[in-house]
């Protein structure tokens, strides 16, 4: 899984390091009349730089400062640092409704492009990415498919940067059947996301992976509240422990749930040996569970990346007319044999 994971990483810096002499390549082609940055400290922080003077929206996704979010906030602002463009961000509490309010009123400001969490789905975004477009404004996304816009929108420089979400979910199931062997009648929880359209498709993926080994799934949704503080599902996972003391695995679908569940399993009479704690994302909180045996397996999406990327997406669609990248960045897992690699980074929050 090391060797998976220093593959993706040299990829990924490969593609950096190809893209960055392209650009000092190419610099000729840029504007001879680019657009004025706004205001003074656009001018100061951005001046002189490839995509000074492009006005962006960033959606990180959750709250501001949470879990996961807050390493996709520190992506975009180096990525704001390194290129020039001006860019504002809003957090949603991962709400999807909240996503699809603040977006209408983005598009009002009139950017020249937009990168979005993708949790609201196609059907609810379509139809307001299309008037975007018709503006002229690019849009991009990040974490969460939407599969009709990208391939609507693509040649206009929607790209998508993050995992796979089926298919994430799919290898977190299988990589837990190989290294435990569960099988037939053994007991999991599923806490997740199955009715977000095409972020519930990364929980689909791990509750059929499990179920394909035999096991005995028991989902469960994540409600408002504890999607937006995971501490507020203590309660739900405690009573769950107590009425179903044959548990074995408890799979979290959510960074911040994920961070949480050292928590959950000493709220409800736990060690670390009693149940295997599986999930996405790392954090200070997960690297400290790993280290500690409360968590054993986590598959790293590498939000850092998923805030970065998607601002080079429109600066290079802004000045250079690239189309849209597809940029899978969910390879890896961490666990108790490579966190000491990655802690240095994730306590950081660039991991």
């Amino acid at each position: 899984m090391f060797d998976s994971m220093r593959s993706s990483r040299f990829i990924i810096v490969a593609t950096l390091v190809i893209l960055s002499l392209v650009l000092s390549a190419c610099t000729v082609t840029i504007p001879t009349t680019p657009v004025a940055p706004s205001g003074d400290a656009a001018a100061e922080s951005g001046a002189g730089k490839w995509c000074s003077g492009v006005n962006i929206v960033f959606f990180p996704g959750g709250p501001a400062g949470g879990v996961f979010a807050n390493n996709v906030y520190n992506g975009a602002k180096q990525a704001e640092a390194d290129l020039g463009p001006s860019v504002q961000y809003i957090f949603s509490d991962w709400d999807p409704q909240k996503m699809i309010a603040q977006f209408k009123e983005a598009v009002a400001t009139q950017p020249d492009g937009i990168a979005v969490m993708g949790h609201p789905g196609d059907d609810a975004f379509s139809p307001l990415i299309d008037d975007a477009r018709a503006q002229g404004i690019i849009v991009t996304s990040q974490n969460t498919e939407l599969p009709a816009s990208m391939a609507k929108y693509q040649g206009a420089g929607f790209g998508y940067v993050g995992a796979v979400n089926y298919t994430a979910g799919y290898k977190l199931g299988k990589e837990i059947i190989n290294r435990y062997g569960f099988g037939e009648g053994d007991r999991a929880m599923v806490w997740g996301l199955l009715s977000q359209p095409s972020r519930g498709e990364r929980t689909k993926g791990v509750i059929d992976a499990l179920e394909e080994a035999g096991m005995t799934v028991d989902y469960f949704e994540i409600d408002a509240a504890t999607n937006a503080d995971p501490a507020a599902g203590t309660p739900t996972f405690t009573g769950y422990v107590s009425a179903n003391p044959d548990v074995k695995l408890v799979v979290t679908d959510h960074g911040g749930l994920t961070a949480t569940l050292e928590t959950y399993l000493k709220a409800a009479g736990k060690g670390p040996d009693d149940i295997i704690g599986a999930g996405f994302d790392l954090s200070p909180a997960t690297i400290a569970a790993i280290r500690g045996g409360w968590t054993d397996l986590v598959i790293d999406q590498q939000p850092w990346l998923q805030g970065y990327l998607p601002i080079l997406q429109i600066c290079l669609t802004k000045v250079f007319g690239f189309s849209g990248l597809m940029i899978d960045t969910g390879g890896g897992f961490a666990d108790a044999e490579n966190i000491e690699f990655l802690a240095p980074l994730a306590e950081k929050e660039i991991r």
